[in-house]
């Protein structure tokens, strides 16, 4: 509460929140008075009398007193036997969309109200994860708002002033051109600390570690740690105790986060296998048949972070290469650069096939020749949730090296992957899945070895064709991509 309203609840005065928008705050006790101004929903007005239907009010936060209808506000005197009447309202609104600094307002009287007995147990935990689920959607709806008309995007600015007034902090960023604001999640860090239900939990949990609301510009190392501490929140919640679709959420949110985990441990040197089996083990627990509708987005974009990752999960090959048959050795280049050479019995480190070097994590231990040896597949991962695919290929007698992307769109979400050789050499399999520009797609595909052009493709694996006969059998044990 406003530190002016908290010293007249303590003097023993009556208050007032108000329980709509644009409340007419009115210099006399009648309809026909001048507005002083427009009140909103939320916001906290201290009572010094009453006359007719209408209340004798003080505005600490604008300074100035006037007459507010009694039907627009609820009356409330901040003590322990008006909470129980408190937390029923706030109940009875947590989903009540548009009432949200409504009840920021009412969640902030409760905690003033209630004994500290109470706050401490299933009560407290029921205002803090209402008050965290208001603030959440509040900044959501404030997220998603530009193309509200006028009036309601100066409602929308009166609820986040309002929000504001009771400490309730919001960050913004800007992502794509727009910008995202973001619940700094307060009240859901209080909750994980109270003998609180599973279900709350689980929704502060996915509040507080949406992928979303991670700062750009986070340098990082202290990105890696806010995703360690991700990690924690979740782990957090237990998952048995929760309903079929909560479980998947959190399953899905768990998955996206390990793989970025294991992304961001192979890029430090440090072992990322069980970060990466964990993405691999969580996505698995997903139960499809009890994805929420909603949620369908979720799961493609987790199971697009885990295959991106998931080479993470195979140890480094430790089996002896054919010296007459090319291979992939790697070596420092400059300062965080990666050098990926292509090598055979007469051509070593110093003077290989065919060079190229990256900033990007290399998968050595993906590298796929084909039967004939004039081509050679190779997984490589610029970003946590973009992995590219590397061709190796020997055009007469020379070797070049092409990369084929998970789509022709800013890099992302997504991966493109080796799926197998089709005798002959002339053609590959190949499987890619992206999101961009607010579309999902998934297709696999044959590709020419030598013109790199799609020759065949189909969102479904199982069609007649090279792509159903001549799947690698080790890229379909492990890919994520036929879930």
């Amino acid at each position: 509460m406003p530190a002016a309203i908290l010293a007249a609840a303590a003097a023993g005065l009556a208050m007032a929140i108000v329980a709509t928008d644009q409340a007419p705050l009115r210099a006399a006790p009648r309809a026909s008075a001048p507005a002083q101004a427009q009140l909103w929903q939320g916001e906290v007005l201290e009572v010094r009398g009453e006359r007719l239907d209408y209340l004798q009010v003080w505005d600490h936060r604008r300074e100035r007193g006037g007459y507010v209808r009694a039907s627009q506000v609820r009356r409330t005197g901040l003590t322990a036997a008006e909470a129980p009447g408190l937390l029923a309202v706030l109940r009875f609104l947590r989903e009540s969309p548009g009432t949200e600094s409504l009840g920021i307002g009412l969640a902030a009287a409760y905690l003033q109200a209630a004994p500290a007995e109470a706050l401490r147990g299933p009560d407290g935990a029921d205002a803090l994860d209402a008050l965290g689920s208001f603030a959440d959607r509040l900044a959501q709806r404030a997220s998603s708002s530009g193309a509200a008309g006028r009036t309601a995007q100066a409602a929308l600015s009166a609820h986040l002033e309002v929000a504001s007034q009771y400490g309730v902090k919001f960050d913004s960023y800007e992502q794509g051109g727009a910008v995202r604001i973001c619940y700094d999640g307060d009240a859901f860090a209080r909750l994980l600390a109270l003998p609180a239900r599973a279900p709350q939990k689980a929704r502060a949990a996915l509040a507080l570690t949406r992928p979303e609301c991670l700062d750009p510009a986070l340098q990082p190392l202290q990105r890696h740690q806010r995703n360690l501490w991700r990690a924690e929140v979740l782990d957090q919640v237990d998952a048995q105790d929760l309903p079929d679709y909560l479980r998947n959420r959190i399953a899905l949110r768990r998955a996206s986060v390990w793989s970025t985990l294991a992304y961001e441990q192979a890029r430090r040197g440090e072992p990322a296998l069980a970060a990466a089996q964990r993405a691999l083990a969580e996505l698995a627990s997903v139960r499809q048949g009890e994805l929420a509708e909603e949620d369908l987005p979720s799961w493609n974009d987790a199971a697009m972070r885990v295959n991106a990752s998931r080479w993470a999960a195979v140890p480094a090959s430790g089996t002896v290469r054919d010296p007459a048959r090319p291979a992939i050795l790697t070596q420092p280049g400059q300062p965080g650069e990666t050098c990926v050479l292509l090598v055979d019995g007469r051509h070593d480190a110093d003077h290989p096939l065919a060079k190229r070097c990256t900033y990007a994590l290399v998968w050595p231990q993906s590298a796929s020749l084909d039967r004939e040896g004039n081509a050679l597949a190779l997984a490589v991962q610029p970003l946590e949730a973009w992995r590219e695919l590397w061709l190796f290929r020997r055009r007469g007698g020379a070797w070049t090296v092409d990369v084929l992307p998970p789509a022709s769109l800013q890099p992302g979400l997504g991966y493109a992957e080796f799926a197998g050789w089709v005798p002959g050499g002339r053609q590959m399999l190949v499987a890619r899945e992206a999101r961009g520009e607010g579309r999902h797609r998934r297709s696999f595909e044959v590709v020419g070895v030598d013109s790199l052009a799609t020759v065949r493709q189909s969102g479904d694996p199982s069609a007649p064709g090279p792509f159903q006969r001549w799947q690698d059998p080790a890229w379909k044990r492990m890919t994520v991509s036929l879930r």
